[in-house]
C-alpha cells in the first residue's frame, strides 16, 4: 500500500482515524466507482490517550482495506504539533507531486484540536508549492530513487474541505448510505481508540455510544441532501450548472 501511485482522490489528515471518521464513507465510494484513492497522514499517533503509534499504524491498514484505499502513508511530523514550517510544507509537496492527485480532499480550517486546523493551511500552501516548476524537493517520495514524473510539479484540480469537525453549513453533501456500514467499521477497526477501557475515560463514548453519534451525524447531512446518510464538505469556488433541471435536491 505504500508504493508510489497516481491516485485520482487524495485525503489528508493530521491523525490516524480522521479520514474515516470526516470522509471515510466518501473514499469508499470513489474506490466502489473504480478511483484510486489514498489517505496521507501527517502524524503517527504517538501522543494519543489511547493506544501506541504501532497499534494505531496496523488499524490504519485494517481501516484502508475496508475503504478500499490504494496508497495510504503517515509522515514524521510530530503528534500534537503539527506546525505550518517550511520543512513540513516540503515534505507533504513531495507526496503531492508523488501521487498526483486529481481531487485533494483537506480538513476544513477551522476547528477545536490545532493539528486539525494547522493540517489544513499546511496541506494548501503545500499543494501550492507542489506546483512551482522552479521548486526542487530533495528526498522526494519515498525517498529512494524518485521518478522522473514523481519529481514533476503537479497541483490538483480540485480541492475540498471535510467539514465534519466543525459546525459549518457544508457547500455540499455526498451520499454514502450504501456506504455506511463499511464506514462505520473503518472507525471501529481502531480498537485501541474507541473500547471500554479506562484510559481517556472523560474524552471518549463508551463503545455502545459511538455507532449512535456516528449514524446521527450522516443522517444530519443526509437530511440536508434529501437521502439517509451523508458527509459534509465545502469548497471556496463558486459552482457552476449547465442545466437547471438537473440541480439535485428539492427547494420545497
Amino acid at each position: 500500500m505504500n508504493a508510489p501511485s497516481t491516485l485520482d482522490v487524495l485525503a489528508l489528515a493530521a491523525h490516524r482515524d480522521d479520514v474515516e471518521q470526516t470522509c471515510g464513507g466518501t473514499l469508499l465510494k470513489a474506490a466502489q466507482y473504480g478511483q484510486r484513492t489514498g489517505i496521507l497522514d501527517l502524524t503517527q499517533g504517538e501522543m494519543g490517550t489511547r493506544g501506541t503509534a504501532e497499534e494505531r499504524a496496523q488499524e490504519a491498514a485494517d481501516a484502508a482495506k475496508i475503504l478500499g484505499v490504494n496508497w495510504r502513508r503517515a509522515l514524521d511530523i510530530p503528534d500534537g504539533r503539527v506546525e505550518n514550517t517550511w520543512e513540513n510544507r516540503l515534505k507533504v509537496a513531495a507526496v503531492i507531486r508523488e501521487t498526483r492527485p486529481q481531487v485533494l480532499i483537506l480538513p476544513y480550517w477551522k476547528g477545536r484540536h490545532p493539528d486539525h486546523y494547522t493540517a489544513s493551511i499546511l496541506g494548501y500552501e503545500a499543494t501550492f508549492l507542489a506546483g512551482l516548476a522552479k521548486l526542487e524537493i530533495r528526498g522526494q517520495g519515498s525517498g529512494v530513487g524518485a521518478s522522473n514524473a514523481e519529481s514533476l510539479p503537479h497541483r490538483p484540480f480540485k480541492i475540498i474541505y471535510a467539514t465534519l469537525y466543525y459546525d459549518i453549513r457544508p457547500t455540499f453533501v455526498v451520499d454514502i448510505t450504501d456506504q455506511f456500514e463499511s464506514k462505520f467499521a473503518s472507525i471501529m477497526a481502531y480498537k485501541s481508540q474507541f473500547s471500554d477501557q479506562e484510559a481517556g475515560k472523560d474524552l471518549f463514548p463508551a463503545h455502545d455510544e459511538i455507532r449512535a453519534r456516528v449514524s446521527a451525524m450522516a443522517r444530519f447531512y443526509g437530511m440536508l441532501g434529501g437521502v439517509t446518510y451523508a458527509e459534509p464538505f465545502l469548497q471556496k469556488e463558486v459552482g457552476l450548472v449547465e442545466d437547471l433541471l438537473a440541480i439535485p435536491v428539492k427547494s420545497i
